[in-house]
């Protein structure tokens, strides 16, 4: 068997071997890498020229040494310079071989980190979550004077609402009455004129795309399922998306104020809260949540109902909420106190699917699964009226603010337009064949009215003239919302995007 340097793969003229790692070398080759090294080239331990064991060979005769300008020193020349390439060779196999599993080694731990890190912030969630149940119970009146973040987190202060019903006192009964009669009258006076600020027909038929924004929710679990605009701030947005999170947003400055995140499922339903930095979301997570939009946390959590809540609407009060449910109830809460003040079931066999107050607070609707739109007496905690006529579930309604007409949707491509003092169907808009329809909304003078679903309409009211159609959303439109004085309309759809429309 030839022998063959561990260096340069070539039959040694002198061998020897290692008595470290037992491996042949050319004498010539491994006395030039001791000097330059002082280790052994394979195992790296400390190795000595004079540690090196000669390997007897039957001796080869060699020439003589040639002259510098001879053939044969040009060759001898050559012949060195191979060597030192093959010893740096050797070198920068070694090292290639050490940095990959350097960075083998490294890329191991860097995965290993990752994966702690994924724990404890799992173990942190989980601990904050048991602490805000042993925590006692807050109101919606908790100090806001505490730096933003951009990003909230579950509340410290979490207060879980009792499951027990206190009743309708008297007090709060006279409340609501005295809120009613004066809202009345407000409704009056404003009722014999249109706002001199609001937008006229015309503009609203040059109303335009001004800009979409995309980037409120995740791209992950994609679709916005509900919008509310802040009566106090009209640049104030609050959006509730299928990523469980809720997002506050300024139109104007085109910035994330809040993200809100809390809930265990999609959030459905949105308000902004008229008189204090606060919004209300609702999830089918079967809870309703609080936020304070500086803090980005939860201050109250309510639990009324035993299935997903499907409706949301704050009385004007602003002191109490209204939510239904697919468990057949419909719930009546203080969001001051977190108490549950009165819930009812329906005698309807399916689950309700919507909620709207009427301006005056006093009466309320609701939608089911099975088509029906009532209407109920709040004091009395009585149904009142049924307006049947739609088929299929009920997707939405709205009080318009003059108080007399109602607007009802269904998965039945039209809407019905009800006269509240007559108690009858006075108009239907009839879409097109497989047109959907998941909100809608009048505006703060009661003149116009949008609905939202395969696309976005503005109806001009008492004539029902249809002003404006928009087809830019490339999903289903889930909210709309009309601006002050209807100078913009915002809309959000299961494309992901929020969207403004007005005329500049």
């Amino acid at each position: 068997m030839a022998l063959v340097c561990a260096i340069t793969n070539e039959v040694p003229d002198q061998p020897v071997v290692s008595p470290h790692s037992g491996a042949i070398f050319e004498r010539r080759i491994i006395e030039k890498y001791i000097v330059e090294n002082g280790c052994d080239p394979i195992d790296g331990k400390e190795l000595k020229v004079e540690d090196l064991i000669e390997i007897k060979t039957p001796p080869i005769v060699k020439p003589k040494p040639p002259s510098a300008t001879s053939i044969p020193a040009t060759l001898k020349t050559m012949q060195d310079e191979w060597d030192s390439l093959m010893l740096h060779t050797f070198t920068q196999r070694q090292q290639l071989q050490t940095a990959r599993q350097e960075l083998s080694h490294a890329l191991y731990q860097h995965d290993a980190a990752c994966r702690v890190i994924a724990r404890l912030n799992k173990e942190v969630t989980a601990a904050r979550e048991a602490l805000a149940t042993l925590k006692p119970q807050a109101g919606i009146n908790i100090t806001s004077g505490v730096p933003q973040p951009s990003i909230g987190a579950e509340a410290a202060g979490i207060a879980t609402q009792p499951v027990e019903q206190v009743g309708m006192s008297a007090e709060i009964i006279q409340k609501l009455q005295e809120k009613a009669t004066v809202l009345t009258q407000e409704r009056k006076k404003r009722g014999r004129s249109v706002p001199e600020e609001l937008i006229g027909q015309e503009t609203i038929r040059g109303f335009h795309t001004l800009a979409s924004h995309p980037g409120l929710h995740s791209a992950s679990v994609p679709g916005i399922l509900a919008l509310d605009i802040s009566v106090s701030d009209h640049n104030k947005i609050i959006t509730g998306g299928n990523d469980k999170n809720a997002a506050v947003f300024n139109k104007d400055t085109e910035q994330v104020i809040s993200i809100l995140k809390g809930h265990t499922k999609k959030v459905s339903k949105v308000i902004y809260h008229p008189e204090e930095d606060y919004v209300i979301t609702a999830s089918p997570d079967t809870t309703i949540r609080i936020w304070n939009v500086p803090t980005s946390q939860t201050t109250l959590l309510l639990r009324c109902h035993d299935q997903p809540v499907t409706g949301l609407s704050l009385h004007p009060t602003s002191d109490y909420i209204l939510s239904t449910s697919s468990d057949k109830h419909w719930a009546f809460s203080d969001i001051r106190t977190g108490r549950l003040l009165t819930k009812v079931i329906d005698t309807s066999e399916m689950g309700l699917t919507t909620a709207q107050f009427h301006p005056d607070g006093l009466i309320f609707g609701t939608g089911t699964e099975d088509s029906q739109v009532k209407i109920w007496d709040l004091k009395e905690q009585s149904n009142v009226a049924n307006f049947p006529g739609h088929t299929g579930p009920i997707t939405a309604i709205s009080f318009s603010e003059n108080g007399y007409y109602l607007a009802t949707a269904a998965d039945d491509s039209c809407v019905k337009l009800w006269d509240l003092r007559k108690l009858k169907n006075f108009k239907t808009i009839q879409l097109e064949d497989g047109q959907e329809v998941k909100d809608l909304c009048f505006d703060q003078s009661g003149t116009y009215l949008a609905i939202a679903g395969t696309d976005i309409r503005i109806y001009l009211c008492k004539q029902w003239q249809e002003l404006k159609v928009f087809q830019d959303h490339t999903a289903m439109a889930t909210g709309v919302r009309f601006g002050k004085h209807a100078q913009y309309l915002a809309s959000t759809s299961m494309d992901r995007t929020l969207k403004l429309y007005g005329f500049e």
